[in-house]
């Protein structure tokens, strides 16, 4: 093109240049700029970091969870101090017992492996935030997450092996005092049973505990995402399936009222499980309840498909870690719950 032609063609130029008004990417020109109008902010107090409890010595690698293992008791508050150290402020715990029956005795023992956990991790770091699951599923020999209607506890009119939805709340209460009793400071009931936040906020109250907070999973749904948990738990179901009590994937609205029923009832925190599949649930209820804590299970299937496409070395492990971690923070959700916690803290640093 030569200089004639190039100063004819300059005034279309111009006025092309003219015509955009509005450029966004000014605003993603440089690091310091992105990371100055960033809108949402992941931090490692976001994180609860999920633990597995066993009996004995030592610590044993989950084949389905890489990274991710059952620990003893001391092997758990080493843990917990290595996810101090990173900066995370919280973890959860779960419990394997050492034996299973139909009600999960171990489940409330003064002297059961999470209750032990509990004691170890707040004498040693005071300051760490001990949250704990509180269901049947891990310790009935059943698998399921109540008491079942057969035998002494036989119902005409439901099926042989239904859960019991009355029956098993006064078990709930019963587990929830007993891991407050041995400084629990968050309680979180998982059974999605019927009046569970009332019946274990009635039994909290009652035993003195009227200031130990409740994290509800008051959303939790009948999802094919939990098998690796189910693996590191040693808690899948003997028989059936648990689809009786957890929602039903295609549904928002029962999330809704779910949550409600659980607000009305005490709840002092609103949970959603799974998490990165439903990430439109999570956003619907944290509208619906903004004066409520917010918090995401971002769930053993999702944690393991993330692991084993990084090892094949399909994707960047760390990348998508934490591109998961602030989608679903940026959906609502104000804590997750994530086996990710550790290392993303130290990403996050």
């Amino acid at each position: 093109m030569t200089l004639l032609e190039l100063e004819t063609h300059q005034p279309l130029i111009v006025n092309r240049k003219s015509q955009i008004l509005n450029r966004p990417r000014r605003l993603r020109a440089t690091p310091a700029i992105r990371a100055m109008v960033r809108e949402t902010e992941l931090n490692a107090r976001d994180f609860i970091y999920p633990l597995f409890v066993r009996h004995g010595e030592g610590r044993s690698e989950i084949r389905s969870m890489p990274g991710v293992y059952q620990l003893s008791v001391a092997e758990a508050v080493r843990e917990a101090e290595a996810a101090a150290k990173s900066g995370v402020s919280a973890v959860i715990l779960f419990g394997i017992p050492k034996e299973k029956d139909p009600i999960g005795l171990e489940n409330f023992s003064e002297d059961g492996i999470v209750q032990q956990a509990i004691r170890a991790i707040k004498k040693e770091i005071p300051e760490m935030v001990v949250v704990t699951d509180v269901c049947l599923c891990e310790y009935t020999d059943h698998g399921h997450c109540g008491i079942l209607n057969t035998g002494e506890h036989f119902h005409t009119g439901l099926p042989e092996g239904y859960v019991l939805n009355d029956e098993t709340l006064d078990v709930l209460a019963k587990v929830a005092i007993s891991h407050a009793e041995c400084g629990a400071d968050i309680v979180a009931p998982s059974g999605m049973m019927d009046g569970m936040v009332s019946a274990i906020r009635a039994g909290l109250d009652f035993a003195g505990y009227e200031n130990l907070p409740i994290l509800s999973y008051a959303v939790k749904y009948a999802s094919s995402f939990y098998g690796p948990f189910r693996d590191a738990a040693e808690g899948a179901p003997k028989f059936g399936d648990r689809k009786s009590h957890q929602m039903d994937p295609g549904n928002v609205r029962e999330a809704l009222r779910e949550a409600a029923i659980d607000v009305e009832e005490g709840a002092d925190m609103l949970m959603v499980k799974p998490a990165l599949a439903y990430l439109d649930v999570i956003r619907t209820v944290k509208n619906a309840f903004p004066q409520l804590p917010m918090a995401a299970y971002n769930v053993s299937g999702e944690y393991s498909m993330i692991k084993a496409a990084a090892a094949n070395g399909w994707i960047d492990e760390e990348k998508v870690t934490l591109e998961t971690l602030t989608a679903i923070k940026r959906a609502g959700s104000d804590l997750i719950i994530t086996y990710h916690a550790v290392d993303a803290a130290k990403w996050l640093k």
